[in-house]
């Protein structure tokens, strides 16, 4: 069945006035969607406490201001620029007790604008990724580190069986040894055969996290799971039994939730918060109606489709161009020029990250916001 063709065009209706007024191609949020969302997550999970979300999805200083309103204290993100403005929204809402890992092995000066930021924001604390025992003494303090192992994704971390690596970043940490970070994005395979290899996964991480406390460094915390490991992680037995390691997961789609989530986690049951809203500007042939979004306004990886058409199943649509996105129409004419519609992203994070403004949907209350965490800064 194709995901998201049960879902209800008009619980994503904007009003009249709204969209007479709205340019095409504009991201929507529906922060009634994002606390659905996110009240689902910490459902599964039992306790804000066991969520560390990565919020390089969202990007939005409205939408942290929900995940620490619902209480979550725990945080992971990717650029100092989303550090800088979750930790201005934390101060901003009083918070004392928050922690705050940049999830990255950041090099050059870098480094120090964290540190500058965890100094400015002391009641939050702060930590960093680490592979290389010969960057440890360029760590500035106050900064706190978390090894980042490999357990197979292949884009950071030092490899599981590197253990004099592992063992040599542990001990240069010293007192500043936080954890470990276990990223296991690879494990997205299908459903049915997911879980042995999951867990066999999980059993390698354990082994590290009771070697590490042998050598008289027990980690404080084990990270794991993004979005595709999430429930399965939470199934895992053997992290009911860490005794005082603390096991958190990272799932940060989940609170705007996405095409490619849909097809990889139907069992996670979430909604879409986060849609784009197009207009049909052209209709080359009589199947085919182009929308005015493009590479520019949505993210395009690989060979995925880009989108679901909301409420039109039929609608199946092509490479996008920069500003063009092709529909082709596959069992009805295709829309007629100047048709407006909502598209769900197959992947939401860069999407978002496109976007300089966002239409804020809060039920009846309609407003705008600033992607304030989007892109990188440039200098120190």
């Amino acid at each position: 069945m194709t995901p998201f063709r049960d879902l209800d065009p008009a619980e994503y209706a904007l009003p009249a006035g709204t969209r007479e007024k709205l340019l095409s191609p504009a991201l929507v949020v529906y922060l009634d969607k994002v606390r659905e969302n996110v009240q689902r997550i910490l459902a599964y999970a039992g306790t804000p406490d066991r969520w560390r979300p990565h919020i390089k999805t969202t990007k939005i200083p409205a939408v942290y201001s929900e995940l620490i309103q619902a209480g979550v204290r725990h945080f992971k993100c990717a650029t100092t620029r989303e550090a800088r403005v979750l930790l201005e929204v934390l101060e901003e809402a009083a918070v004392q007790d928050a922690d705050l890992l940049l999830a990255y092995p950041l090099r050059g000066p870098g480094l120090e604008v964290l540190a500058g930021l965890a100094r400015k924001h002391s009641t939050t604390r702060v930590s960093l990724l680490c592979e290389d025992p010969g960057l440890i003494d360029s760590i500035p303090q106050p900064l706190s580190i978390f090894v980042d192992v490999n357990p197979g994704m292949d884009r950071t971390g030092v490899p599981l069986a590197d253990r004099d690596r592992l063992h040599a970043v542990v001990r240069g940490a010293g007192d500043r040894f936080r954890g470990i970070h276990y990223y296991d994005g690879h494990l997205h395979g299908p459903i049915e055969a997911r879980q042995d290899e999951i867990f066999a996964c999980y059993d390698l991480a354990l082994e590290l996290c009771w070697e590490l406390r042998e050598l008289g460094f027990p980690p404080e915390e084990i990270i794991t799971s993004g979005t595709p490991t999430f429930l399965h992680a939470l199934a895992y037995p053997r992290f009911r039994e860490l005794g005082n390691v603390v096991h958190r997961l990272s799932p940060g789609t989940v609170v705007f939730h996405d095409l490619r989530s849909e097809q990889e986690n139907p069992d996670l049951h979430l909604t879409p918060a986060a849609l784009l809203f197009t207009r049909v500007i052209s209709r080359p042939r009589t199947d085919l109606a182009t929308c005015d979004v493009g590479s520019k306004s949505i993210a395009t990886e690989g060979e995925h489709v880009c989108a679901f058409v909301l409420g039109h199943a039929e609608l199946e649509p092509q490479t996008p161009n920069e500003e063009h996105l092709p529909l082709r129409a596959v069992s009805a004419a295709a829309p007629d020029l100047g048709t407006e519609l909502m598209l769900v992203p197959h992947h939401v994070c860069p999407t978002v990250n496109l976007a300089e403004q966002v239409l804020l949907v809060d039920g009846e209350k309609i407003g705008t916001a600033v992607v304030t965490a989007r892109a990188h800064d440039l200098l120190a």
